[in-house]
């Protein structure tokens, strides 16, 4: 077993299939994160990239170009983010019903727009997909693995860097983390807590709609139901795991991502055939939950995470 397993760990096909898989989760972490680093818990994420899934690939099969497809997945996210967002903020309901209650929406009305749309197709209608890019299999180690993803991959991992320069080097991402720990230091600099916490979740939720986009675009070239399958809420896990910092946010997601990539492989080995592959389909969650439970004790995590504010209000 341990040679099976460390010949997978040193094949471009492990690395290329942990990439692939963790595309989705780093998209969908850096959507949470910066919704919680502005104070808001979205677990609408996981209805949120359902319908991204839908709207992309609906948008794709209906004659737009597949990078159409993307914004228009953003654009939908970012239209429940929008709802999520004024329900919890100017209104102060609670984050964690108002965000189930995304969910539901979301995935029932994607769901119903597909039964409605193609109400008597026993198999899903297909697309072309994003082909693989190629643009860098010069490189060295990393080129043939690089190469071997499609663009959306490239522009995840690209995201990751963009967003901790926002969080960390801008203006804007200052007033992010104010408004996320303290809202009332942030109002007396003058900063909108109302307006920077909607925006946030407005992009946070768009990067969630494109990850979901991911699945129906470049992952597969069809949209199922259950195609999601949980990652909304991995996510919301490995923004803890995170410590929310973006770039253990893309270590969580390629942990995570190899865990899986490995026990599909590990299954199709002589002795991994042993195993019930039940108990395979359950040592990525095991193991991300251990890890998850060693770090997040000592996670800093903000101050005013699900604290509504309201203007003029001090602690």
């Amino acid at each position: 077993m341990l040679t099976d397993l460390l010949a997978i760990l040193t094949a471009d096909s492990f690395w290329i299939a942990t990439l692939r898989i963790a595309t989705p989760l780093v998209f969908g972490v850096l959507g949470v994160l910066l919704c919680e680093r502005a104070g808001v818990l979205n677990l609408g994420i996981e209805g949120i990239m359902v319908a991204g899934a839908f709207a992309g690939w609906f948008t794709v099969y209906s004659g737009g170009d597949l990078w159409t497809g993307v914004l228009v997945a953003a654009a939908v996210g970012a239209a429940f983010g929008l709802l999520h967002g004024v329900l919890t903020v100017p209104l102060g309901l609670s984050q964690h019903v108002s965000g189930l209650g995304i969910t539901l929406l979301a995935t029932s009305l994607s769901y119903y727009a597909y039964r409605v749309g193609f109400p008597k197709l026993t198999e899903p209608p297909r697309i072309a997909p994003f082909a693989e890019t190629h643009l860098v299999d010069a490189l060295p180690v990393l080129g043939p693995i690089l190469g071997a993803q499609t663009p959306l991959t490239l522009l995840a991992l690209l995201l990751v860097p963009t967003v901790a320069w926002l969080l960390y080097r801008t203006p804007l991402g200052l007033a992010i983390r104010m408004v996320g720990e303290n809202p009332a230091a942030a109002e007396g600099a003058g900063i909108s807590v109302s307006a920077t916490r909607i925006g946030a979740i407005m992009a946070g939720s768009a990067l969630m709609g494109v990850a979901g986009s991911f699945l129906t675009l470049a992952a597969f070239n069809a949209f199922f139901f259950n195609m999601v399958n949980g990652r909304g809420w991995i996510c919301v896990a490995l923004v803890v795991f995170a410590s929310w910092r973006p770039g253990k946010a893309l270590l969580g997601a390629l942990l995570f991502a190899a865990f899986d990539a490995a026990q599909l492989r590990l299954q199709q080995t002589p002795g991994g055939g042993a195993v019930p592959y039940q108990l395979w389909l359950m040592v990525p969650y095991l193991l991300s939950i251990a890890a998850l439970v060693l770090v997040a004790r000592k996670a800093a995590y903000p101050q005013a995470l699900m604290k509504p504010y309201r203007r003029g209000e001090r602690e």
